[in-house]
């Protein structure tokens, strides 16, 4: 293609979006009003469905295929991540040298791992009853698997995350949102309609229908995710090495200290 094509591209793009805008900013509501139309009907439909969390009736059920957009975008940067830092026929893997830790670190790392991924699967679990969710609760069960990174050595981290597994939960967690959306399909409604369980007992963890499948399934996506895309970087910072270099015993467990 060549550059005046791509450049007309992009221009027709641009003004259809420009127009999109401008239509959708004419139709908003005045500005300084005491209530919102957009506020009162997502609370609206959030209490019709038993989810307490108004946030999560709106990532997981109004705007439900919005999330799918976001999830998709993740997906994409991590898959992008791995084909970009895979080994390369001129690199070759060293073992990391165990890294010397100090001992308040060390176990101030090791009490701290398991409170926080404690902590975000809680936040994932109870997504639809109040602040948080997947997302939030993903990144932080993610991070905290790094605590032994930092209170440990790399080696210890790879023992409690291969890679493989994780690859597969970020796949399935996505097929798991996209499943969740067709089974309402075929089932006479909406895609991704919150239809297909009762809303069950308000402000429980049985409520709220397909919210906290579709939360859960965030979760899981995001935490493998994450996972996924800090191994790779990890693994150009402490393992790989151009065949030009020597592993001569200097290089050490810290991104810090040792480069590709």
């Amino acid at each position: 293609m060549s550059p005046r094509m791509r450049l007309w591209l992009v221009a027709t793009g641009g003004a259809g979006l420009a127009a999109l805008l401008v239509a959708a900013c004419l139709d908003l509501p005045r500005f300084g009003g005491d209530r919102h139309p957009y506020g009162d009907q997502a609370v609206e439909a959030s209490l019709s469905r038993h989810t307490a969390n108004t946030v999560a009736s709106v990532t997981f059920d109004q705007r439900a295929f919005d999330t799918l957009g976001e999830m998709s975008i993740l997906f994409a940067a991590v898959l992008g991540s791995v084909v970009l830092l895979r080994q390369t026929r001129d690199e070759h893997r060293a073992r990391p040298e165990p890294a010397a830790v100090s001992r308040p670190v060390r176990r101030y790392a090791l009490l701290v791992l398991p409170v926080a991924l404690l902590t975000g699967l809680y936040v994932v679990a109870h997504g639809q009853v109040s602040p948080g969710g997947g997302f939030q609760g993903g990144v932080v069960a993610a991070t905290a698997l790094h605590l032994l990174y930092l209170g440990a050595d790399y080696r210890a981290l790879e023992r409690v995350r291969p890679i493989a597994p994780y690859e597969a939960g970020d796949a399935l967690a996505a097929s798991a949102y996209l499943v969740t959306g067709l089974a309402a399909l075929l089932a006479g409604s909406a895609f991704l309609a919150n239809t297909l369980l009762p809303y069950g007992t308000f402000n429980t963890l049985a409520s709220a229908g397909t919210v906290p499948l579709l939360n859960a399934a965030i979760g899981m996506e995001v935490a493998c995710a994450v996972v996924v895309l800090l191994a790779g970087f990890l693994d150009q910072a402490v393992e790989i090495v151009d065949e030009g270099e020597h592993d001569d015993g200097e290089y050490h467990d810290d991104p810090r200290q040792r480069g590709k």
